[in-house]
Protein backbone atom coordinates (compact mmCIF):
# COMPACT_ATOMS: atom_id res chain seq x y z
CA UNK A 1 0.00 0.00 0.00
CA UNK A 2 3.25 2.44 0.45
CA UNK A 3 4.52 1.02 -2.80
CA UNK A 4 4.52 4.12 -4.68
CA UNK A 5 4.80 6.44 -2.34
CA UNK A 6 7.95 4.84 -0.90
CA UNK A 7 9.10 5.37 -4.82
CA UNK A 8 8.48 8.55 -4.60
CA UNK A 9 10.23 9.53 -1.73
CA UNK A 10 13.03 7.43 -2.73
CA UNK A 11 14.23 9.23 -5.67
CA UNK A 12 12.62 7.76 -8.85
CA UNK A 13 9.11 10.01 -9.62
CA UNK A 14 10.28 12.39 -6.96
CA UNK A 15 13.71 13.08 -8.57
CA UNK A 16 12.13 13.51 -11.87
CA UNK A 17 9.23 16.12 -10.10
CA UNK A 18 12.04 17.83 -8.72
CA UNK A 19 14.03 18.39 -11.33
CA UNK A 20 10.85 19.31 -13.69
CA UNK A 21 9.89 21.62 -10.71
CA UNK A 22 13.47 23.22 -10.93
CA UNK A 23 13.68 23.81 -14.61
CA UNK A 24 10.08 25.45 -14.50
CA UNK A 25 11.03 27.24 -11.28
CA UNK A 26 14.03 28.76 -13.20
CA UNK A 27 12.07 29.63 -16.49
CA UNK A 28 9.61 31.17 -14.35
CA UNK A 29 12.02 33.10 -12.51
CA UNK A 30 13.95 34.13 -15.88
CA UNK A 31 10.86 34.96 -17.39
CA UNK A 32 10.09 37.78 -14.34
CA UNK A 33 13.64 39.15 -14.47
CA UNK A 34 13.52 39.60 -18.33
CA UNK A 35 10.27 41.18 -17.80
CA UNK A 36 11.22 43.36 -14.34
CA UNK A 37 14.56 44.37 -15.75
CA UNK A 38 12.65 46.12 -19.11
CA UNK A 39 10.63 47.46 -15.73
CA UNK A 40 13.63 48.53 -14.17
CA UNK A 41 16.21 49.76 -16.70
CA UNK A 42 14.48 51.69 -19.11
CA UNK A 43 14.20 54.45 -16.38
CA UNK A 44 13.85 55.23 -13.03
CA UNK A 45 11.00 55.26 -10.10
CA UNK A 46 10.48 58.63 -8.68
CA UNK A 47 7.08 57.80 -6.87
CA UNK A 48 5.49 54.82 -5.79
CA UNK A 49 1.33 55.08 -4.23
CA UNK A 50 -0.39 51.86 -2.45
CA UNK A 51 -4.56 51.94 -3.80
CA UNK A 52 -6.86 50.19 -1.74
CA UNK A 53 -5.96 46.69 -3.37
CA UNK A 54 -3.65 47.82 -5.87
CA UNK A 55 -0.44 49.45 -6.56
CA UNK A 56 1.42 52.24 -9.06
CA UNK A 57 4.66 53.86 -9.40
CA UNK A 58 5.79 57.00 -12.00
CA UNK A 59 8.86 56.50 -13.22
CA UNK A 60 11.13 59.37 -14.61
CA UNK A 61 10.04 58.72 -18.08
CA UNK A 62 6.14 60.15 -17.70
CA UNK A 63 4.98 56.54 -17.62
CA UNK A 64 2.79 54.85 -14.92
CA UNK A 65 2.86 51.24 -14.05
CA UNK A 66 0.53 49.46 -12.01
CA UNK A 67 -0.65 45.72 -10.35
CA UNK A 68 -2.77 44.55 -7.79
CA UNK A 69 -6.36 43.97 -8.09
CA UNK A 70 -8.18 45.27 -11.16
CA UNK A 71 -11.58 44.73 -11.15
CA UNK A 72 -12.95 47.53 -11.77
CA UNK A 73 -9.73 48.77 -13.89
CA UNK A 74 -8.13 50.35 -11.60
CA UNK A 75 -4.42 49.09 -13.60
CA UNK A 76 -5.17 51.06 -16.10
CA UNK A 77 -3.98 48.77 -18.68
CA UNK A 78 -7.59 48.45 -20.56
CA UNK A 79 -8.33 44.83 -18.72
CA UNK A 80 -10.32 44.25 -15.76
CA UNK A 81 -7.63 41.19 -14.97
CA UNK A 82 -5.57 41.08 -11.72
CA UNK A 83 -1.83 41.58 -12.17
CA UNK A 84 0.68 40.52 -9.72
CA UNK A 85 3.44 41.82 -11.65
CA UNK A 86 3.45 45.53 -12.95
CA UNK A 87 1.80 46.72 -16.13
CA UNK A 88 2.03 49.89 -17.59
CA UNK A 89 -1.06 51.94 -17.96
CA UNK A 90 -2.23 52.29 -21.12
CA UNK A 91 -2.02 55.92 -23.20
CA UNK A 92 -0.80 57.96 -20.24
CA UNK A 93 2.62 59.50 -20.62
CA UNK A 94 3.98 62.85 -19.35
CA UNK A 95 2.93 62.42 -15.61
CA UNK A 96 4.35 64.33 -12.60
CA UNK A 97 2.21 62.93 -9.76
CA UNK A 98 0.20 59.94 -9.42
CA UNK A 99 -2.57 58.96 -6.25
CA UNK A 100 -4.61 55.67 -5.46
CA UNK A 101 -8.18 55.36 -4.32
CA UNK A 102 -9.70 52.15 -2.79
CA UNK A 103 -11.43 51.76 -6.09
CA UNK A 104 -9.45 54.18 -8.58
CA UNK A 105 -6.28 56.22 -9.48
CA UNK A 106 -5.49 59.31 -10.53
CA UNK A 107 -2.65 61.00 -12.51
CA UNK A 108 -1.38 64.86 -12.58
CA UNK A 109 0.35 65.59 -16.08
CA UNK A 110 3.05 68.11 -16.58
CA UNK A 111 0.42 70.03 -17.97
CA UNK A 112 -1.53 70.45 -15.06
CA UNK A 113 -4.51 68.30 -16.35
CA UNK A 114 -5.80 65.50 -14.18
CA UNK A 115 -6.27 62.17 -15.69
CA UNK A 116 -8.47 59.14 -13.33
CA UNK A 117 -9.10 55.08 -14.25
CA UNK A 118 -10.81 52.99 -12.35
CA UNK A 119 -14.50 52.48 -10.61
CA UNK A 120 -16.39 55.44 -10.75
CA UNK A 121 -20.02 54.77 -9.39
CA UNK A 122 -19.93 57.44 -7.24
CA UNK A 123 -18.36 60.17 -10.08
CA UNK A 124 -14.91 59.89 -8.66
CA UNK A 125 -13.16 59.77 -11.99
CA UNK A 126 -14.55 63.40 -12.53
CA UNK A 127 -15.43 62.83 -16.35
CA UNK A 128 -19.46 63.80 -15.72
CA UNK A 129 -20.28 60.32 -15.42
CA UNK A 130 -20.78 56.66 -13.39
CA UNK A 131 -19.18 54.75 -15.94
CA UNK A 132 -15.90 52.61 -14.86
CA UNK A 133 -12.86 52.80 -17.13
CA UNK A 134 -10.53 50.52 -18.00
CA UNK A 135 -8.18 53.39 -19.19
CA UNK A 136 -7.15 57.32 -18.16
CA UNK A 137 -9.91 59.82 -19.07
CA UNK A 138 -9.65 63.68 -17.83
CA UNK A 139 -11.19 65.03 -15.33
CA UNK A 140 -13.53 67.85 -16.40
CA UNK A 141 -12.64 71.20 -16.69
CA UNK A 142 -9.45 71.41 -14.20
CA UNK A 143 -6.36 73.17 -15.25
CA UNK A 144 -3.36 74.55 -13.48
CA UNK A 145 -3.21 71.46 -10.89
CA UNK A 146 -0.39 71.24 -8.59
CA UNK A 147 -1.13 68.14 -6.74
CA UNK A 148 -3.42 65.32 -6.48
CA UNK A 149 -4.85 63.15 -3.58
CA UNK A 150 -7.36 60.17 -2.78
CA UNK A 151 -7.31 57.08 -0.75
CA UNK A 152 -11.24 56.74 -0.64
CA UNK A 153 -14.14 56.69 -3.33
CA UNK A 154 -13.59 60.86 -3.27
CA UNK A 155 -10.57 63.15 -4.94
CA UNK A 156 -9.28 65.88 -4.49
CA UNK A 157 -6.34 68.41 -6.45
CA UNK A 158 -5.19 71.66 -5.57
CA UNK A 159 -5.03 74.19 -7.53
CA UNK A 160 -1.86 76.70 -8.62
CA UNK A 161 -4.10 79.76 -6.97
CA UNK A 162 -4.03 77.58 -3.74
CA UNK A 163 -7.99 76.96 -3.87
CA UNK A 164 -8.99 73.48 -3.54
CA UNK A 165 -11.17 71.12 -5.32
CA UNK A 166 -13.35 67.66 -5.39
CA UNK A 167 -15.68 65.08 -6.79
CA UNK A 168 -16.75 61.65 -5.90
CA UNK A 169 -18.37 60.27 -2.74
CA UNK A 170 -19.41 62.85 0.13
CA UNK A 171 -22.05 61.14 1.78
CA UNK A 172 -20.64 62.41 5.06
CA UNK A 173 -19.25 65.74 3.49
CA UNK A 174 -15.74 64.62 2.66
CA UNK A 175 -16.57 67.21 -0.33
CA UNK A 176 -16.39 70.27 1.88
CA UNK A 177 -19.07 72.23 -0.76
CA UNK A 178 -21.48 72.12 2.08
CA UNK A 179 -23.74 69.36 0.93
CA UNK A 180 -23.47 65.56 1.05
CA UNK A 181 -24.22 65.35 -2.67
CA UNK A 182 -21.93 62.98 -4.71
CA UNK A 183 -19.87 65.25 -7.78
CA UNK A 184 -19.51 63.78 -10.83
CA UNK A 185 -17.21 66.99 -11.88
CA UNK A 186 -15.37 69.00 -9.62
CA UNK A 187 -16.44 71.83 -7.55
CA UNK A 188 -14.87 74.23 -5.28
CA UNK A 189 -14.12 73.20 -1.48
CA UNK A 190 -15.52 76.11 0.56
CA UNK A 191 -13.74 78.47 2.58
CA UNK A 192 -10.20 77.57 1.99
CA UNK A 193 -7.55 79.85 0.36
CA UNK A 194 -4.11 79.65 0.18
CA UNK A 195 -3.74 76.20 0.67
CA UNK A 196 -0.34 74.43 -0.07
CA UNK A 197 -1.35 70.49 0.19
CA UNK A 198 -4.19 67.96 0.81
CA UNK A 199 -4.69 64.53 1.52
CA UNK A 200 -7.82 62.19 1.37
CA UNK A 201 -9.37 59.45 3.60
CA UNK A 202 -11.59 56.60 3.44
CA UNK A 203 -14.38 59.30 3.93
CA UNK A 204 -12.56 62.73 5.95
CA UNK A 205 -10.26 65.05 3.73
CA UNK A 206 -7.02 67.42 5.18
CA UNK A 207 -5.50 70.61 3.78
CA UNK A 208 -2.70 72.14 5.35
CA UNK A 209 -2.22 76.42 4.12
CA UNK A 210 0.36 78.37 3.91
CA UNK A 211 -0.06 80.22 7.13
CA UNK A 212 0.65 76.49 8.75
CA UNK A 213 -3.10 75.72 9.76
CA UNK A 214 -4.59 72.36 9.21
CA UNK A 215 -8.33 71.96 8.34
CA UNK A 216 -10.09 69.12 7.85
CA UNK A 217 -13.83 67.87 7.17
CA UNK A 218 -15.81 64.96 6.47
CA UNK A 219 -16.72 61.62 8.28
CA UNK A 220 -15.68 62.94 12.17
CA UNK A 221 -17.71 59.69 13.96
CA UNK A 222 -13.82 58.88 15.50
CA UNK A 223 -13.10 62.06 15.69
CA UNK A 224 -10.66 62.42 12.33
CA UNK A 225 -11.36 65.67 11.87
CA UNK A 226 -9.83 66.91 15.02
CA UNK A 227 -11.49 69.25 16.13
CA UNK A 228 -12.66 68.35 19.28
CA UNK A 229 -15.75 66.65 18.27
CA UNK A 230 -17.27 63.77 16.50
CA UNK A 231 -20.38 66.34 14.88
CA UNK A 232 -19.84 65.81 10.59
CA UNK A 233 -17.94 68.46 8.85
CA UNK A 234 -19.50 69.35 5.26
CA UNK A 235 -17.54 72.53 5.59
CA UNK A 236 -13.50 72.52 6.58
CA UNK A 237 -12.87 72.85 10.23
CA UNK A 238 -9.81 74.09 11.85
CA UNK A 239 -7.70 71.34 13.72
CA UNK A 240 -7.08 72.18 17.22
CA UNK A 241 -3.60 73.28 18.93
CA UNK A 242 -1.44 72.51 15.97
CA UNK A 243 1.27 74.35 13.86
CA UNK A 244 4.57 74.38 12.72
CA UNK A 245 3.42 71.31 10.38
CA UNK A 246 5.21 70.04 7.26
CA UNK A 247 3.52 67.35 5.94
CA UNK A 248 -0.05 66.02 6.42
CA UNK A 249 -1.63 62.24 5.75
CA UNK A 250 -4.91 60.45 6.28
CA UNK A 251 -5.92 56.98 6.97
CA UNK A 252 -9.39 55.31 6.54
CA UNK A 253 -10.46 56.50 9.52
CA UNK A 254 -7.32 58.52 11.26
CA UNK A 255 -5.20 61.72 10.48
CA UNK A 256 -1.24 62.24 10.79
CA UNK A 257 0.48 65.01 10.91
CA UNK A 258 4.62 65.57 10.13
CA UNK A 259 5.79 68.60 12.38
CA UNK A 260 8.79 70.38 11.04
CA UNK A 261 10.83 69.11 14.42
CA UNK A 262 10.77 65.37 13.06
CA UNK A 263 7.68 64.78 15.37
CA UNK A 264 4.09 63.21 14.52
CA UNK A 265 0.87 63.60 15.82
CA UNK A 266 -2.18 61.41 15.47
CA UNK A 267 -5.92 61.31 15.77
CA UNK A 268 -9.52 59.84 14.41
CA UNK A 269 -9.65 55.94 14.96
CA UNK A 270 -7.79 53.82 17.36
CA UNK A 271 -9.38 50.66 17.66
CA UNK A 272 -5.97 48.61 16.27
CA UNK A 273 -3.63 51.45 17.52
CA UNK A 274 -3.84 53.18 14.74
CA UNK A 275 -2.68 56.51 16.66
CA UNK A 276 0.79 54.95 18.03
CA UNK A 277 0.02 56.71 21.86
CA UNK A 278 0.28 52.98 23.14
CA UNK A 279 -4.10 52.58 23.74
CA UNK A 280 -6.59 51.95 21.52
CA UNK A 281 -8.48 55.02 22.54
CA UNK A 282 -9.75 57.14 19.59
CA UNK A 283 -8.85 61.06 19.68
CA UNK A 284 -11.20 64.02 18.61
CA UNK A 285 -8.20 66.52 18.52
CA UNK A 286 -4.13 65.39 18.11
CA UNK A 287 -2.07 63.63 20.13
CA UNK A 288 2.24 62.78 19.86
CA UNK A 289 3.14 59.58 19.27
CA UNK A 290 5.60 59.14 21.81
CA UNK A 291 9.67 58.57 21.15
CA UNK A 292 9.18 58.89 17.68
CA UNK A 293 11.75 61.30 16.62
CA UNK A 294 13.72 62.52 13.28
CA UNK A 295 10.36 61.23 10.58
CA UNK A 296 11.06 62.58 7.30
CA UNK A 297 7.90 61.48 6.14
CA UNK A 298 4.57 59.87 6.78
CA UNK A 299 1.23 57.62 5.48
CA UNK A 300 -1.66 56.26 6.70
CA UNK A 301 -3.22 52.84 5.90
CA UNK A 302 -6.70 51.19 5.90
CA UNK A 303 -5.97 51.03 10.19
CA UNK A 304 -2.26 51.14 10.23
CA UNK A 305 0.50 54.12 10.21
CA UNK A 306 3.87 54.23 8.35
CA UNK A 307 7.11 56.38 8.81
CA UNK A 308 10.39 57.22 7.06
CA UNK A 309 13.25 58.22 9.68
CA UNK A 310 16.01 60.50 8.25
CA UNK A 311 18.28 56.89 8.87
CA UNK A 312 16.25 55.13 5.75
CA UNK A 313 14.45 52.76 8.24
CA UNK A 314 10.75 52.32 8.48
CA UNK A 315 8.58 51.83 11.47
CA UNK A 316 5.00 50.94 11.06
CA UNK A 317 2.09 50.29 13.84
CA UNK A 318 -1.36 49.76 13.70
CA UNK A 319 -3.79 46.93 12.38
CA UNK A 320 -1.37 43.86 11.49
CA UNK A 321 -3.69 41.03 9.99
CA UNK A 322 -2.20 40.73 6.77
CA UNK A 323 1.36 41.25 8.44
CA UNK A 324 1.03 45.13 7.07
CA UNK A 325 3.48 46.09 10.04
CA UNK A 326 6.49 43.82 8.12
CA UNK A 327 7.81 42.99 11.66
CA UNK A 328 7.07 39.51 10.92
CA UNK A 329 4.40 38.71 12.58
CA UNK A 330 0.68 39.13 12.47
CA UNK A 331 0.14 41.25 15.87
CA UNK A 332 -1.39 44.41 16.29
CA UNK A 333 1.18 47.07 17.64
CA UNK A 334 -0.29 49.90 19.11
CA UNK A 335 3.55 51.69 19.42
CA UNK A 336 5.89 51.82 16.85
CA UNK A 337 7.63 49.01 15.48
CA UNK A 338 10.89 48.55 12.71
CA UNK A 339 9.93 47.12 9.32
CA UNK A 340 12.46 44.40 9.18
CA UNK A 341 15.02 44.38 6.65
CA UNK A 342 14.55 47.67 4.85
CA UNK A 343 17.48 50.24 4.84
CA UNK A 344 18.06 53.36 2.60
CA UNK A 345 13.92 54.10 2.40
CA UNK A 346 13.21 57.14 0.57
CA UNK A 347 9.47 56.79 0.52
CA UNK A 348 6.57 54.94 1.65
CA UNK A 349 3.13 54.78 0.70
CA UNK A 350 0.07 52.56 2.78
CA UNK A 351 -3.21 50.86 0.60
CA UNK A 352 -5.69 49.23 2.83
CA UNK A 353 -4.08 46.56 4.17
CA UNK A 354 -0.68 46.86 2.19
CA UNK A 355 2.73 48.79 1.91
CA UNK A 356 4.87 50.04 -0.62
CA UNK A 357 8.63 51.61 0.22
CA UNK A 358 11.32 53.31 -2.73
CA UNK A 359 14.72 52.25 -1.86
CA UNK A 360 17.20 54.70 -3.25
CA UNK A 361 18.50 52.18 -5.59
CA UNK A 362 15.84 52.39 -7.31
CA UNK A 363 13.98 48.98 -6.30
CA UNK A 364 10.71 48.67 -4.50
CA UNK A 365 9.46 46.28 -1.93
CA UNK A 366 6.28 45.56 -0.94
CA UNK A 367 4.53 44.36 2.45
CA UNK A 368 1.39 43.04 3.92
CA UNK A 369 -1.70 41.82 2.10
CA UNK A 370 -1.84 40.42 -1.39
CA UNK A 371 -4.24 38.05 -2.05
CA UNK A 372 -5.03 40.20 -5.61
CA UNK A 373 -1.13 40.50 -6.16
CA UNK A 374 -0.78 44.15 -5.10
CA UNK A 375 3.10 43.70 -3.65
CA UNK A 376 4.10 42.40 -7.20
CA UNK A 377 6.36 39.54 -6.61
CA UNK A 378 4.23 37.23 -9.12
CA UNK A 379 2.75 35.70 -6.13
CA UNK A 380 -0.95 35.81 -3.97
CA UNK A 381 0.80 34.87 -0.65
CA UNK A 382 0.67 37.73 2.19
CA UNK A 383 4.24 38.61 3.40
CA UNK A 384 4.60 39.88 6.85
CA UNK A 385 8.48 40.82 5.52
CA UNK A 386 9.00 43.22 2.77
CA UNK A 387 9.99 41.76 -0.30
CA UNK A 388 11.09 43.12 -3.58
CA UNK A 389 8.33 43.59 -6.20
CA UNK A 390 11.02 43.82 -9.17
CA UNK A 391 14.06 42.01 -9.75
CA UNK A 392 16.86 43.78 -11.48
Amino acid sequence: MYGIGSNWEEGGLYSMYTRLNIVYGLVISLTMCLFSSTFASASTIVQISCGGFHSLVLKSDGTVWAWGLNIHGQLGDGTNIDRKIPVQVKDLGNVAEIAGGVWHSMALKKDGTVWAWGGNWAGQLGDGTTKSRNTPVQVNDLRDITAIATKGQHSLVLKSDGTVWTWGRNAYGQLGDGTTTDRYTPVQTRVLTNVISVSGGGYHSLARKADGTIWAWGLNKYGQVGDGSTTDRKIPVSVSGIDDVISINCGGDHSIVLKNNGAVMTWGFNQYGQLGDGSTVSRSTPYPVDGLKNVTAIAGGGDHTVVLKSDGTVWAWGSNNSGQLGDGTTTDRGVPTLVEKLEHVTSVSCGGQHCLALKSDGTVWGWGLNKNGQLGDGSPSNRNIPVQVICK
